[in-house]
């Protein structure tokens, strides 16, 4: 089951203020248990609203933070257009374990919100 207390501290540690509404067909889609920490949600993609090319979105940007334990991990990058670099959306996948759970959250107004658990075994 999904962790709604994860996902909202997931918003308010990282908002997404740069997008482009013309660029999606809907924003932040719902993707239930989906969490992607790469990758682009093409189904949601109108195409870039600059120069009107549908290709796959570049991913600039990218940052990888880790604890050094590797109990959690953010990443966070910047989909913009292939062709002229116009920003369609910000992404950032988190995730992190504690007390035998892993948590895994997403935030992007292409690929939308979703986030999930998943017991370790020991």
């Amino acid at each position: 089951a999904a962790s709604p207390v994860f996902s909202s501290v997931l918003r308010e540690a990282h908002p997404q203020p740069a997008m482009c509404q013309k660029c999606l067909k809907e924003i932040e889609p719902d993707r239930n248990t989906t969490c992607l920490e790469a990758g682009a949600y093409m189904l949601n993609f109108r195409g870039c609203k600059e120069c009107a090319t549908m290709d796959f979105p570049s991913v600039v940007d990218r940052k990888e933070d880790r604890t050094e334990d590797g109990c959690e991990e953010t990443i966070t990058f910047t989909h913009t257009c292939c062709k002229c670099g116009h920003v369609i959306a910000e992404h950032t996948y988190e995730f992190s374990v504690a007390d035998g759970v892993q948590n895994f959250s997403m935030g992007c107004e292409l690929c939308g919100t979703g986030s999930d658990t998943a017991k370790v075994m020991v």
